[in-house]
């Protein structure tokens, strides 16, 4: 690596601290700073807190009672192999215990192989509720034919020298530091709220560096997916020119899959798709997913859950707000 590409590298890493520090212990530095105050157009405003009517009582008398008087109609989706059964059964333990052992929503996992007997029944003990196993089709999970794997492999290797991390993150292993003693599902629903999340982050750019530019010419080619009242001034300064490179970190997100599967982000993804920049460059799901949120829906139909404490190493939301620490025993 060259000596001034190795220090602006340190600078960078340096600042990305410096900030992670200062929004942590500086609520005036987080509130100007937040995604809040870039969503709004500048203006700051204190993230709203979720109504007292989505919380429950998590300590039920009797363990096996649900608190439940009415429940969205969701599912936990877990992508996960056969080998990452201990992390997967330490990420279902936590999140029953934090949350969904008083609400019994049910699971899907999904592999690219048949899921082992041994991982169904140590995962399927964990909860009383529904979990079904899933097999992801093979053109769903590998490389196209059409895709030249001499160039992909070239576009893999250099990256490799480059230290830059390839592949994205299938490792279930999560942990929910609060309880969550209310149903973001429920509020998502109904608030008709599309897309929650809990962390923001910057992309490395040297893993997608064609993908703006096809970005755009997609909105340029159908101007009609493009909300009104977009979200593009948190992924660019400029209006769209350029990419800042920021994304929604997909490890913990909250979707309608009514968007996932609508004509927009179909379109989008068959776009992108088409140009092969998911294996000749490394396009991962969280700057698609987030540039097609900010991108195709409005502002108000976008969420961060701020009192949802949630680490997936080496990332950690911790939620600043004391009725939020209070409620959520952190």
């Amino acid at each position: 690596m060259q000596t001034w590409a190795r220090y602006s590298l340190v600078v960078l890493v340096m600042l990305i601290i410096l900030h992670s520090i200062l929004s942590f212990s500086h609520e005036a530095y987080s509130r100007v700073t937040s995604l809040s105050s870039i969503l709004g157009g500048g203006k700051t405003y204190e993230t709203p807190l979720i109504p007292p009517e989505y919380y429950f009582p998590l300590d039920a008398p009797n363990a096996t009672t649900l608190a439940v008087d009415r429940r969205a109609n969701a599912t936990f989706v877990i992508l996960a192999r056969n080998t990452d059964i201990n992390g997967a059964i330490r990420s279902v333990r936590d999140i029953e215990d934090r949350f969904n052992r008083a609400r019994g929503y049910p699971y899907v996992f999904l592999n690219e192989i048949p899921f082992t007997e041994e991982f169904k029944k140590r995962v399927s003990v964990l909860s009383a509720s529904k979990m079904e196993f899933g097999l992801i089709p093979r053109d769903h999970w590998f490389q196209p034919d059409w895709i030249d794997e001499t160039k992909a492999a070239a576009a893999r290797n250099k990256m490799e020298e480059e230290k830059i991390i390839y592949g994205g993150s299938i490792s279930p292993e999560v942990h929910f530091h609060c309880d969550l003693p209310f149903d973001p599902f429920l509020f998502m629903e109904d608030h008709n709220k599309t897309y929650g999340w809990t962390i923001t982050m910057y992309e490395f750019e040297k893993t997608i560096p064609t993908l703006w530019g096809h970005v755009k010419d997609f909105m340029q080619l159908h101007p009609e997916y493009v909300a009104e009242d977009n979200a593009m001034g948190f992924m660019s300064p400029d209006g769209g020119n350029s990419y800042n490179l920021c994304h929604f970190w997909s490890n913990f997100e909250i979707a309608d899959m009514d968007f996932w599967r609508g004509e927009a982000y179909s379109a989008f993804f068959e776009y992108l798709d088409s140009k092969g920049g998911f294996y000749y460059e490394r396009w991962g799901d969280a700057p698609v997913h987030s540039i097609a949120a900010a991108v195709f829906l409005n502002k108000d139909r976008l969420h961060f859950f701020d009192e949802i404490g949630y680490e997936h190493n080496p990332y950690t939301h911790c939620p600043k707000k004391e009725e939020t620490w209070e409620r959520g025993r952190f």
